[in-house]
């Protein structure tokens, strides 16, 4: 029997020079260190190296927040296993579009438990946009409760926060990251990936005491 081919989906945003990921944070710096023609001067003829140099806060582009970056006693990046991070059990829910509070009735009828759950709403359509930072479609802390006690493992989204942000309170990053859910936010080409029957990957550098990071999230499907 012929083996089916599978297919590597990147869902995360490339890092650029002077982007905004979230208004009131800095944009990241992205330089060389070292460059080609300074290079040349260290290494033998016909040799040159580039060694960059990147200044960024850690949310910035496509990122995962660990419990730590909410509980000071919380698991920080060094922390997290890798089975929480990688090859894990896929579903996409396309809330659809005009839908700025996402509820557990968008999320009932389908199965989380033990899965990677990644909620689409196409937001990420107004990336690098004003548009962005305004009425983007959040989670409900209802709804985190829901994904919480029906057994998710890792929530991502494809909107500027996970939380209402309108609001000083963060119900969805107290709710998941206090059940050692992680959380990816900045996700993009959600479109692209199945519903279901897919393996999700966002894995950050193995950093201790810090609390989110940019990933390379994808899907395997």
């Amino acid at each position: 029997m012929k083996k089916t081919s599978q297919r590597l989906i990147d869902v995360s945003h490339v890092i650029r020079h002077g982007m905004i990921t979230y208004k009131g944070l800095p944009a990241p710096v992205i330089c060389d260190f070292l460059n080609r023609e300074a290079s040349k001067e260290i290494y033998a003829d016909g040799t040159s190296f580039q060694i960059g140099r990147l200044d960024m806060v850690a949310n910035t582009g496509t990122y995962l927040d660990a419990p730590f970056h909410r509980f000071e006693d919380g698991r920080d990046l060094s922390e997290l296993d890798l089975s929480s991070l990688a090859n894990l059990d896929g579903v996409v829910i396309n809330v659809g579009a005009g839908v700025q509070q996402i509820t557990p009735a968008h999320l009932s009828g389908r199965d989380v438990r033990g899965k990677a759950v990644l909620i689409r709403t196409d937001w990420s359509d107004h990336w690098a946009t004003d548009q962005y930072f305004e009425d983007f479609p959040c989670l409900t802390g209802a709804a985190a409760e829901y994904l919480r006690d029906h057994g998710a493992i890792l929530v991502g989204i494809d909107s500027h926060n996970i939380d209402d942000t309108t609001a000083s309170t963060r119900p969805v990053h107290t709710i998941l990251l206090g059940a050692d859910i992680p959380i990816v936010e900045h996700m993009t080409r959600l479109r692209d990936l199945p519903d279901t029957a897919f393996k999700f990957f966002a894995v950050p550098v193995k950093v201790e005491g810090m609390g989110s990071f940019p990933v390379r999230a994808f899907g395997l499907a």
